[in-house]
């Protein structure tokens, strides 16, 4: 066994420093800085540093090891990363990955005890586990029930109208943006995705389109410019207010009509099999495994034969853990409580079943990567006025949802993919071209 030199300096962050080079087997590739005001210099200058701002970042790791931990631990301010946050999030998965068993740390934890009584903390590091941050989702109620869905909705989407346009291009479109160009500034790409999804829907000047889950209205407004006959639906309540007045505002009344709806209920309406195309951009994530077979149903049920569907929709790798549908305990807890994503083909597999023809399937991983990327820069540029919106641990919440959310689709841990589909007519029908022209 290596026996190894414990890092140069004095002070708790010498001593976790050593503890962890013995965790890991190697050297540390980050900095430490504690609460005691001492610190450890990370080997390479351009490597972040960690710094535990507080014994109570201690606690909440011993009582949520891992992901979560980590998250309410930043959240509330009791670590931070000095330097560049995605390179500290890539070297944190990266160590992660070399992190021993439950056995090692067991046979390690005298050690933590040891570090932190010196400190004077012990007390405070062995009392009841941490409450939960207030920013933490709190919902109660039978899974996917309406009531819930609306309460997992509002914990995300009414956080603020003002706050999603600090973030989101002038269009408001909160999904994947479709770069056509290298230097193609986020509003343009944005068009760009909405006019894709009328062109993949083959939709003309008069037809009908059902937008479900629509947002600000992104898609909905865009479409009734074009001169399209268009009813969005969406389950928040600050959204539905925002698009309506974005219709009345670009005098698009007697096309677009905004409602406050669940999917649920298009089912008995007598729009049944009337629409010429029917879209639902990341809404799909919302609605459950249990429930899929019956949004994937309603969306088929909504379009007339030889109509066209496309989902777009995040996804998950294959061999992704099934213990965190949603992408991760902090996703899950912070974010979208009880999305749930599945691989691609699990969700073709769903349409199919439905009685939709799965036409097209078309991947924008690497799109949504500069998307994030485009929704944090305007982020960090407002942060001063996100935190005065919302305080500083939600935009602390959402600073980490980017950056980490990013590293997601960049490390290919996450997609996202348009899936077109029709409901094929009489014989077979499709009305489909031979030759796509999008």
């Amino acid at each position: 066994m290596t026996v190894l030199e414990a890092p140069t300096g004095t002070g708790v962050a010498a001593e976790l420093a050593a503890l962890a080079e013995r965790l890991l087997g190697g050297p540390l590739p980050v900095g430490l800085k504690a609460w005691d005001g001492s610190r450890v210099d990370p080997v390479d200058p351009a490597a972040p540093t960690l710094v535990i701002a507080s014994p109570d970042a201690l606690r909440r790791l011993l009582w949520h090891p891992g992901e979560l931990g980590l998250a309410q631990a930043y959240v509330t301010g009791e670590l931070d990363v000095e330097g560049d946050l995605a390179a500290g999030f890539r070297t944190v998965r990266r160590l992660d990955a070399r992190m021993p068993g439950p056995r090692e740390l067991a046979a390690l934890a005298p050690r933590l005890f040891g570090t932190v009584r010196r400190s004077g903390a012990l007390s405070r590091l062995v009392a009841l586990p941490p409450a939960p941050p207030d920013s933490q989702a709190r919902l109660r109620g039978r899974l996917h029930s309406g009531r819930r869905d609306r309460a997992a909705i509002a914990h995300h989407y009414d956080l603020s109208n003002d706050f999603y346009a600090l973030i989101l291009d002038e269009h408001m479109a909160y999904s994947s943006a479709y770069f056509t160009e290298p230097d193609q500034s986020l509003e343009a790409a944005q068009a760009a995705k909405l006019a894709l999804v009328v062109r993949k829907l083959g939709l003309q000047p008069g037809d009908t389109l059902l937008d479900v889950g629509c947002g600000w209205g992104s898609l909905s407004v865009f479409a009734g410019r074009l001169g399209l006959r268009v009813t969005g639906i969406t389950l928040s309540q600050q959204q539905a207010e925002f698009a309506r007045a974005r219709v009345e505002r670009e005098g698009l009344t007697g096309r677009v009509q905004i409602r406050l709806q669940d999917y649920r209920e298009l089912e008995s309406s007598a729009a049944v099999g009337c629409f010429d195309g029917v879209a639902s951009l990341e809404m799909g994530e919302h609605v459950g495994q249990g429930n899929y077979p019956t949004y994937a149903g309603i969306l088929g049920a909504m379009v007339r034969p030889g109509g066209r569907v496309l989902v777009q929709q995040m996804s998950r790798g294959l061999g992704a853990p099934n213990r965190h549908p949603g992408g991760g305990p902090f996703i899950e807890a912070y974010i979208a409580p009880d999305m749930f994503m599945r691989p691609v083909g699990e969700t073709v597999a769903f349409l199919e079943r439905a009685g939709l023809e799965v036409r097209d399937v078309h991947a924008l991983r690497e799109h949504y990567v500069r998307t994030v990327e485009h929704w944090y820069a305007t982020f960090e540029q407002n942060w001063d006025r996100a935190v005065a919106m919302v305080g500083e641990e939600v935009a602390r919440v959402w600073r980490l949802y980017l950056v980490g959310g990013g590293l997601a689709f960049e490390e290919g841990r996450m997609g996202v993919d348009q899936i077109l589909a029709v409901r094929s007519g009489p014989h077979g029908f499709s009305g489909m071209p031979e030759v796509r022209t999008w």
